[in-house]
């Protein structure tokens, strides 16, 4: 979960408790009770998790951190019986549960923890490896900028990182590399730098964008959102709410995109013709929910949070189309055998 302020404790690690963001707003749209079933398919530092135990419910809980699986287990112990914890993605999230749940919720992107953990290489905040691999196995980061065209390059800066000088970077970074390959965050954050400049008066880093689409692109982060949310359309029962807080514009146009699309009926995707228009697979989507002035306060991470809810209608579930959600213009690694 990318949620809280620095500094927070690991599930059952510490004194202090991890307060996600909008926890509050989350609760209120999946609307628990005693005897509910629910799989928190990004559990992190088990925020989430915790309150819908605590309000009655029973969890299964998936992480594809190692870290944060064994970090949970004592939360496991705690609640005797009600929350299982699974390492796995959270695309495979209809997998791992015998029976349909009445709720899903989904926290996307990298969690606090990963943040402020230097060897985890996915911040420049402190030196270390250029990694940023959930699952630290796979492509990392440092593959991807020492090995890869500048066009790819380009392209993922530009696309995921929605960094506006995104070629000029690339080619910078192409022409650094040959002299000496990249090797820890702070290596290429002072590269970029060194590329594009920066102004005194800048707040934000210039390699924060490109950050951000190396993390995106080496976990692929997007193509996991979308089987995600076609997983969870399987996983719930009729009346089930989904629930997904996202952190930029990117992911949140997916999730917009698939809930607007399988509330209006087409159930296939929207570039084949229809015989016959499909039952709507979930109701007409809410309307998205922003962090208070508060919490933003209280949790500047926060500030880019959106909340998206839907309510599984009763029609069995579609067929999956990444067209529906756009999914095909983002570059994404290689995945042998999607679906």
């Amino acid at each position: 979960m990318m949620a809280g302020p620095g500094g927070e404790s690991p599930a059952g690690g510490g004194p202090a408790r991890h307060i996600p963001v909008l926890l509050r707003e989350v609760l209120e749209a999946l609307h628990p009770l005693e005897g509910h079933s629910f799989i928190d398919g990004t559990f992190g530092a088990g925020g989430y998790t915790t309150a819908l135990l605590e309000a009655g419910g029973s969890v299964t809980a998936i992480d594809r951190d190692p870290t944060a699986i064994a970090a949970g287990q004592a939360l496991v112990d705690k609640w005797d019986g009600r929350l299982r914890l699974v390492e796995n993605r959270f695309s495979r999230l209809d997998e791992v549960v015998d029976a349909p749940v009445d709720g899903v919720v989904l926290d996307i992107g990298v969690s606090s923890m990963q943040i402020d953990e230097a060897v985890r290489g996915f911040s420049f905040q402190k030196e270390g490896p250029l990694d940023m691999r959930m699952e630290r196995t796979g492509l990392s980061a440092a593959d991807v900028v020492n090995t890869m065209k500048a066009g790819d390059l380009a392209r993922i800066f530009g696309i995921l990182g929605e960094e506006r000088q995104a070629g000029r970077i690339a080619r910078g970074l192409e022409r650094l590399r040959a002299e000496k390959p990249f090797e820890t965050t702070l290596d290429l954050a002072n590269a970029v730098e060194k590329i594009v400049g920066r102004r005194p008066q800048e707040k934000i880093h210039p390699a924060t964008r490109v950050f951000q689409g190396l993390r995106i692109y080496v976990n692929d982060e997007l193509g996991e959102l979308a089987r995600a949310l076609f997983a969870a359309e399987r996983a719930l029962k009729p009346g089930g709410r989904l629930v997904v807080v996202t952190f930029h514009s990117l992911e949140d146009r997916i999730v917009k995109r698939f809930m607007a699309e399988r509330a209006g009926g087409s159930g296939g995707s929207r570039h084949l013709p229809q015989v016959q228009e499909a039952a709507p697979l979930f109701q007409k989507p809410a309307k998205s929910v922003s962090p208070s002035k508060e919490e933003t306060d209280v949790n500047p991470r926060a500030r880019s949070a959106r909340l998206r809810l839907a309510v599984r209608t009763d029609a069995p579930a579609g067929d999956v189309d990444f067209d529906i959600v756009g999914l095909s213009r983002f570059p994404r690694p290689t995945r042998a055998g999607e679906r």
